[in-house]
């Protein structure tokens, strides 16, 4: 396993990783129809390009397959982790968010946690602040807006 920085490159992998995720490990917790508006068939690319190479993004690959991808934004705000639905519960968010919160310098880390991920940073030291309903293309869904106070690493100081 290497956790590494993004690249455009990643790009299709992670798409493909998300949709694939969210249509399998929250379908306990959501409707065809939220996973739809949520995970749909097709995905601004050039959007989460964006996105990822302004935030400090990182990849998981095991012989080359990417099976995990993470980032957050300069705020502290985690905006997408996900995990190949194959690799669920085997430490790859773990060491995603560790690496995250470790380099980031805001104080406090916020996420919109799915119903899925809402014990995972529990377990983590996250706070639940509220439940919401969120709306995604004329769908709602719940998720959670949870934070954590940050202790960032010397190195995050450093730099």
């Amino acid at each position: 396993m290497e956790i590494r920085r993004y690249t455009r490159t990643d790009l299709e992998a992670i798409i493909q990783l998300f949709h694939e995720t969210v249509h399998t490990v929250n379908a306990k917790e959501y409707t065809n129809e939220q996973l739809n508006a949520w995970a749909p068939a097709t995905i601004d690319k050039d959007e989460w390009d964006a996105a990822f190479s302004k935030h400090l993004t990182y990849v998981v690959t095991r012989n080359r397959m990417i099976i995990g991808f993470g980032d957050m934004d300069e705020t502290g705000y985690l905006d997408k982790i996900f995990v190949h639905k194959n690799f669920q519960r085997t430490g790859i968010a773990t060491a995603i968010c560790d690496r995250l919160e470790s380099e980031t310098k805001a104080d406090i880390i916020k996420v919109h946690a799915s119903i899925t991920a809402k014990p995972f940073f529990e377990k983590r030291g996250y706070t639940c602040v509220k439940r919401q309903e969120v709306e995604r293309k004329g769908i709602r869904l719940t998720n959670y807006v949870m934070t954590k106070k940050n202790r960032p690493t010397d190195s995050a100081l450093q730099s």
